[in-house]
């Protein structure tokens, strides 16, 4: 197979014999460099790759040309080449043209002229942007393939943990892949082993578990000491954090999560408000970053493990797993954040994982392309979701209680929903009720006001309604709220209770819960802002704490 490509475009003979001459300095080794002097060649070049199985990692394109703009030629380009990264390079004038190809045309990086030197101001991007690529970017014959039902609420189990943990695979649905039959034959499987995954090496896992998923993958799931100075419960955004501080500044650092890394916001298609990132990040993206700063740190990281209780020792802390180990820890940060709450609905709980799915916009998108769809919530991970799902699906519906977004959803998510024309809100109307043979079919909508009750077909329903707190795994001397969020710091010194259980003569640490030497960071702390940056910045200041308590034991 020929290298993937790196297209440049530029009317301007110099300017594009300048680009070319530069990307083949650093990339040609392992990059096909493609050159074409307008916005209309470029899509020909492009049609004509795909159709020959080419791959395309990365687009650069001038703004400025004849014809065809280049924020024009980027958006048409997502047409072809939908996970490509996208290069605007630009005078200094045409900044603004920059800033709105961002929403646009998915812009990843836009450059101002001139780029050099090379070194500092081009090459660093593009490593970045093509690193990503390589990520995201599975060939379409090779690789892992999943096979199963696509209404089937295992095989969504099995696509959200590989899709969660940045595990590349292709879906092969059996019902729809011509593929389905051979490798079905191949591997002399019916329906009942399904879903089941193939491997390069020829394995075939029959209805796996993701445990079974990850040991042949060669994931670790064992810890490597006996005693660690801190392991973090939960790899959102905060035990992302404190992984890479806490591994950075010395301590034995072990990370465990019962599902992947990310926590919610790993599923989130696009983050627009995390500093740093003006044309936004996607959770994937962002928690790939992290962990794999974190590991080169030093940080451990085991997924899935699932941690089911903790003990208290003196001043050591045992978890205990599901699986039957134990690990011990000097200190612990609590950091499972939360899960949405399951949506009371008659029919909600028989159609999840067969047109129901809590989060996991980014997982099922695509299988719903022309359909339409209902989100439920109001949140900004139900606006993202929506989005998302926009690229897709034909209509979407927005479902919430309230009268409008605004107490609820940040100000950008609600501009962007109402300039998307097939995303529809739906305001003061609740689900009353989901129905379906093998999946969802319909669903019933009830006027909060009026009770007035329509029933209307719906291809699937995502739901994003709230969340409650992971802290069931805690012991009871871990005080929590009234509803289950963890006390920490200044909240811990004004409970009633805390004074029957802190015994320590000096006040809690901030982040400390009421035993000492266990943390809380993120959103499963009471009082936390719901924030990926406020997440990350607790996850971060606790490693302080976490040393600060060290050095009084």
């Amino acid at each position: 197979m020929k290298n993937p490509a790196l297209l440049v475009v530029d009317d301007d003979p110099q300017v594009l014999a300048a680009v070319r001459r530069d990307l083949r300095s650093r990339y040609r080794d392992k990059w096909a460099i493609v050159s074409a002097s307008s916005g209309e060649e470029a899509l020909e070049a492009m049609k004509e790759m795909k159709a020959q199985g080419d791959a395309l990692a990365l687009l650069l394109s001038d703004q400025r040309m004849p014809g065809m703009h280049g924020t024009e030629l980027l958006t048409r380009s997502r047409e072809v080449y939908p996970i490509a990264r996208r290069v605007l390079l630009t005078a200094y004038s045409d900044i603004d043209a920059a800033v709105r190809a961002i929403n646009d045309a998915h812009l990843d990086h836009y450059l101002s002229k001139p780029w050099g030197p090379p070194e500092e101001r081009l090459y660093p991007v593009l490593d970045d942007l093509l690193d990503a690529w390589q990520a995201d970017y599975l060939p379409e014959a090779t690789g892992l393939r999943l096979v199963g039902h696509q209404w089937s609420p295992r095989s969504h189990a099995i696509k959200d943990f590989l899709a969660s943990n940045l595990i590349p695979y292709r879906w092969v649905d059996v019902a729809r892949s011509p593929d389905a039959a051979p490798l079905l034959e191949a591997g002399s499987l019916d329906s009942e082993d399904l879903p089941a995954l193939f491997f390069e090496d020829g394995t075939v896992l029959r209805s796996p578990e993701p445990r079974q998923v990850a040991e042949h993958l060669g994931r670790p799931l064992a810890a490597t000491f006996d005693l660690y100075d801190l392991v973090i419960v939960g790899a959102g955004p905060a035990g992302l954090a404190a992984a890479v501080y806490g591994a950075s500044e010395g301590l034995r650092t072990l990370m465990l999560d019962r599902h992947a890394p990310g926590g919610q916001a790993g599923t989130s298609s696009r983050i627009e408000n995390y500093l740093g990132f003006p044309a936004g990040v996607s959770g994937n993206e962002l928690t790939r970053r992290a962990v794999a700063q974190a590991q080169r740190l030093g940080a451990e990281c085991l997924v899935p493990i699932e941690v089911t209780g903790l003990e208290i020792e003196g001043g050591y802390k045992r978890l205990h797993l599901a699986d039957g180990r134990q690990l011990v820890t000097r200190t612990l940060l609590a950091a499972t954040g939360m899960a949405y709450r399951e949506h009371p609905a008659p029919g909600i709980a028989e159609h999840t994982g067969a047109g129901v799915y809590y989060g996991a916009a980014t997982t099922e998108a695509a299988v719903f392309t022309g359909k339409r769809v209902v989100v439920v919530g109001g949140g900004n991970s139900a606006g993202q979701g929506a989005m998302h799902l926009s690229r897709y699906a034909a209509n979407v519906d927005i479902v919430i209680r309230g009268a409008s977004l605004q107490a609820t959803m940040s100000q950008y998510l609600i501009d962007q929903i109402a300039k998307t024309p097939n995303i529809r809100l739906r305001a003061g109307t609740e689900i009353c009720g989901v129905e379906g043979d093998e999946h969802v079919e319909r669903v019933s909508f009830s006027s909060v006001g009026s009770g007035v009750v329509s029933v209307e077909p719906v291809d699937a329903v995502f739901v994003f309604i709230g969340a409650r707190p992971r802290s069931e795994w805690l012991p009871a001397e871990v005080l929590r709220d009234d509803r289950g969020f963890v006390l920490t710091g200044r909240d811990l010194m004004a409970a009633p209770s805390c004074a029957r259980v802190w015994k320590e003569a000096r006040e809690p640490l901030p982040l400390e819960t009421s035993v000492p030497g266990v943390f809380a960071a993120g959103d499963i702390r009471a009082n936390a802002m719901n924030r990926v940056a406020s997440a990350v910045g607790e996850g971060s200041m606790v490693v302080r704490f976490v040393h600060e308590y060290l050095a009084l034991t």
